[in-house]
């Protein structure tokens, strides 16, 4: 069950990584508001009906006291996450998708860093991790001075609300409708994204239609399937295993965009990828050694 849960996680991934080349190709003809708002409508829609599908164990949960509804939740995280997908979208206008794939996985490092926040405890690894990730940063976006390209650094505002949508997440994940919580926060990301639209750009009906791939694989293979897929996984696998797969977003976000972008890296751009896949696992490795070290009799 575990190895099925890994798949699943490892499936997700793919999904997320591969839907930065969509953002990129989406935006040929649309502004990103609007890529966004036809995205998220599809992502909202998948999700309502996953929501309908998981009405049995809702059912449950109510007889037996246990429901907590999620939509309030929901519109809370919608919010911080309209901001972080807005940062993004628009800095794939002045960056890659590679590179907006490898400075958003920055969550991976920045969430235990600000948990401390939250009264929890930094640890030597997440210490490590930080620093692999801040010097392959330099070696990924900076060139020749100590300041970020204009789009590396809208990437980097927004994993900063990465982060914080996480930690959201996590204080209300447990304890509501998980469903429900996800659905109303891609709604809100919908309308919020469609009100942006309407007042800074114009939107053409044909634009959508020809765009029409794009949004269908980031609105429902990212938002609907993947989603379900980190659910189911993260059933059977650790939280720390399960961290360290999903962060394979990023190396399926840049491979995509070689592919089929024809996107390519300085060896130096190179370098600084792997320094940040090396913070990324450093992170997570100290807690897969402890619970191995406990789990030995």
């Amino acid at each position: 069950m575990r190895l099925r849960g890994n798949l699943f996680l490892m499936m997700a991934a793919f999904l997320w990584g591969t839907t930065f080349v969509a953002q990129m190709t989406g935006m040929d003809n649309l502004g990103p508001f609007t890529y966004a708002a036809s995205r998220y409508f599809l992502g909202f829609c998948s999700l309502l009906l996953i929501w309908w599908l998981y009405r049995g164990p809702r059912r449950i949960a109510k007889q037996a006291g246990t429901y907590m509804p999620g939509w309030k939740a929901g519109m809370g995280a919608g919010c911080i996450m309209f901001v972080a997908t807005s940062f993004q979208q628009v800095a794939m206008l002045y960056t890659t998708a590679g590179k907006t794939a490898f400075i958003t996985c920055l969550y991976i490092i920045l969430v235990p860093l600000f948990s401390v926040l939250l009264g929890r405890r930094i640890r030597p690894e997440n210490w490590a991790g930080a620093l692999l990730a801040i010097t392959g940063l330099y070696f990924l976006s900076i060139r020749g001075e100590l300041s970020l390209g204009f789009g590396d650094s809208l990437v980097l505002i927004s994993a900063f609300f990465w982060t914080a949508h996480i930690l959201f997440i996590d204080r209300f994940a447990g304890c509501v409708d998980v469903m429900e919580l996800s659905a109303a926060q891609v709604g809100i990301c919908t309308l919020a994204s469609l009100l942006a639209a309407l007042a800074f750009e114009s939107i053409r009906w044909e634009d959508i239609q020809s765009a029409g791939f794009a949004i269908f694989y980031g609105g429902v293979m990212s938002a609907g399937v993947a989603f379900t897929l980190q659910i189911i996984g993260q059933k059977y696998a650790e939280p720390s295993h399960a961290a360290i797969i999903m962060s394979f977003e990023a190396i399926f976000g840049a491979l995509a965009s070689w592919l089929i972008l024809g996107e390519v890296m300085t060896g130096m751009e190179i370098f600084g990828c792997v320094l940040m896949t090396a913070g990324m696992v450093a992170t997570q490795m100290g807690g897969i050694l402890r619970r191995k070290r406990m789990a030995v009799p």
